[in-house]
């Protein structure tokens, strides 16, 4: 028995000699025989050899012992040992999360494809993880196409799933390369009653940019998306091409059969444009009225000399407020009223300015300045207006009526001005109104309809405050319209057919009543009158869905909160008890007024697609530019002050892009 423990430990100790040297062959390396015929070994990582094998000469044979003592006196091994347990420590990467989170960070910020090849980025990277491989441009371009795709389907399936219509918005831009763009952007209320903005295309438009070459483009993208079948309206600007676009789509959407109403209610005219050249005539006459306020402006900014100085008269005048000055360019009016609003805020600085300056000999007089205070507080509403309806994270149909409103009313109240200068802008403005604006658009009129603090009622007030003679007929015009549209969406309606099909189901199964001597049949005669006169009420005609919308009372109008109330949330909570109306609700709500949406995305494009950068593909401009917009959505607030300044008052060319606030009349 002992003898087996003896040979179980002599054997036990052969393999951890075997486990041992095995581990040592691992740092070392043999490397053959030497000069004296020795078998020799070399050290993996300070190259050191070491005799392993029998001399022939001498006989002496060299072992393994030596090359375990060099293993902890070798300083190279040591310090590979300490590397080794640093990395081990950091954190484990899925190389596949990082390439994806590397193309969204692409996506996100801008950053050119060849951000990866960055020697600086790709040490930095190493030094923070050695694990991370960092790919070429062409593999990046290969994972951006995959989050594209991965979107894009995700997207479509949204769209095809909602039970409700998509509004669009469209327009073309010309890019610092010259070369022409489309996008299409799509606008709808989602499964969980939230407005959704989302860019559908980006494409390269080759000239001709014709209403028909337009119009075939719009409808490939619609057909790939599979949405021809479910557009309500589209919003344009008012570039004549753009009328002859909508036209050719219409006629094509018409064909199917699914524009609500035969498409009457299909082209949309962006109403920030609109307003834009209402209040672009007035400024044609303010202009010389506000030209030593402009001209004050351009001479302080026109050398950092001048700012200094200018810095120091504010400090003597007691001026304490930020911003600036700002400088204001002809093709946005709204630059014009910022320009004109920062200037009067250092009225008093300017003069003491001209005391210290001798070449400044544009001061305006303090008739001038009042004239100017006059015109900033005239143009103020409109541009809290424009503000306002530009927004596309939340709905604009059922703001347009109230906003249309407001300016007419503005415009008529300041033609009876003392001031001329005023009451000529506001002649000038309201024979553009008019052109544009007399008859108000119908299909946004609903907006206000199903706003449930405004209603009908709020039509009949608007109308009878501008005109109470032709109030009445007005109202009953708009009222038809929308009884129209709301009977051709029951038509759509399957809800009625289904309760119809259970009461006649019903009713059949009571006259199979099994019958059981007289008693049974006397009572079978009574349950089947009352089973009768039951399904008889039925039928007799209840309140519609619209009776009970209109009859329920108005919800309170909070004038100081009425920006921050959610039109959707009450359709939402209100969505079993209106099942038709809701989903017409949906629909009109969406409709957006501007085109600001798609305006948003030429701001993007303009930062992707730049004089550094114009051998990009047009595919792949649309892959980053679209991706962002599903991702991260549209800018919110694209900073117009930061725009202007970069620009000079020569025609410094605008990159955000040459549709902004259409210019065409």
């Amino acid at each position: 028995m002992e003898s087996m423990d003896m040979s179980e430990y002599a054997q036990g100790q052969d393999e951890t000699r075997k486990e041992a040297l095995s581990t040592l062959w691992i740092i070392f390396t043999k490397i053959g025989k030497g000069k004296d015929g020795v078998e020799r070994a070399a050290c993996n990582f300070c190259s050191t050899d070491f005799a392993i094998g029998k001399n022939p000469k001498s006989g002496q044979s060299y072992g393994t012992s030596h090359l375990s003592r060099h293993v902890f006196i070798c300083k190279s091994f040591q310090m590979s040992l300490l590397s080794l347990e640093e990395s081990s420590s950091l954190t484990p990467i899925n190389q596949n999360t990082h390439r994806e989170l590397l193309g969204e960070a692409i996506i996100a910020h801008d950053l050119p494809f060849s951000f990866v090849e960055y020697e600086k980025i790709r040490v930095w990277v190493k030094y923070l993880n050695p694990c991370v491989e960092m790919v070429s441009r062409n593999t990046t371009v290969s994972d951006i196409e995959k989050i594209y795709d991965k979107e894009r389907i995700k997207l479509k399936e949204i769209m095809g799933r909602i039970p409700n219509k998509i509004c669009l918005t469209s327009d073309v831009w010309t890019a610092s390369t010259s070369e022409g763009y489309i996008c299409l952007t799509a606008h709808f209320v989602d499964e969980n009653w939230k407005l959704v903005s989302c860019l559908l295309n980006f494409l390269r438009m080759k000239p001709p940019h014709t209403g028909i070459a337009l119009e075939a483009t719009l409808f490939d993208c619609l057909k790939q998306w599979g949405i021809d079948k479910k557009i309500f309206t589209i919003t344009l600007d008012n570039a004549s091409a753009n009328d002859n676009m909508q036209d050719h789509l219409k006629t094509h959407l018409r064909v199917q059969g699914n524009l609500m109403c035969n498409g009457e209610f299909f082209h949309i005219r962006c109403s920030a444009h609109v307003l834009n050249l209402i209040v672009q005539e007035g400024l044609k006459i303010a202009s010389e009225a506000l030209h030593k306020i402009r001209e004050s402006v351009k001479y302080i900014k026109g050398s950092d000399g001048r700012m200094l100085k200018f810095k120091d008269c504010v400090e003597d005048a007691g001026i304490n407020v930020g911003g600036g000055l700002r400088y204001d360019v002809s093709t946005r009016w709204n630059s014009t009223y910022l320009m004109l609003e920062s200037a009067l805020q250092y009225r008093k600085a300017f003069e003491f300015y001209k005391v210290a300056d001798r070449s400044y000999r544009y001061c305006p007089s303090e008739e001038e300045w009042e004239r100017g205070e006059r015109i900033c507080e005239f143009l103020e509403p409109f541009y809290d207006i424009t503000n306002l309806i530009s927004g596309s994270s939340y709905p604009t149909a059922n703001l347009y009526f109230m906003q249309v409103w407001k300016v007419q009313c503005i415009l008529e109240k300041h033609q009876k001005s003392i001031d001329k200068v005023i009451k000529d802008m506001s002649d000038k403005m309201k024979v553009k109104f008019d052109k544009y604006w007399k008859n108000y658009s119908v299909v946004l009129a609903f907006g206000a309809i199903l706003d449930p603090r405004l209603k009908e009622k709020f039509l009949k007030f608007c109308y009878s405050t501008l005109d109470a003679s032709t109030s009445k007929e007005k109202l009953e015009k708009v009222m038809d319209k929308f009884k129209g549209l709301y009977e051709e969406y029951v038509s759509c309606s399957t809800n009625q057919s289904v309760s119809l099909s259970q009461s006649s189901c019903e009713f059949n199964s009571l006259a199979k009543l099994p019958r059981e001597g007289n008693k049974a049949k006397k009572s079978k005669i009574i349950s089947d009158f009352k089973s009768w006169n039951s399904i008889e009420s039925r039928f007799v005609p209840e309140k519609s869905e619209l009776d009970i919308y209109f009859d329920d009372e108005l919800m309170e109008l909070d004038e100081e909160h009425s920006e921050n109330f959610d039109v959707l949330l009450y359709w939402k909570l209100n969505e079993k008890k209106f099942p038709i109306l809701s989903i017409m609700a949906r629909d009109v709500l969406s409709i957006p007024i501007t085109t600001v949406a798609s305006e948003s995305s030429f701001s993007i494009g303009g930062r992707v697609l730049t004089k550094y950068r114009s051998s990009t593909l047009p595919e792949h401009i649309q892959m980053l530019i679209c991706t962002r917009s599903w991702l991260y959505g549209f800018p919110e607030n694209i900073n117009d002050e930061e725009d202007i300044n970069t620009m000079d008052e020569c025609n410094t060319e605008m990159t955000m892009t040459q549709h902004t606030f259409g210019l065409q009349d």
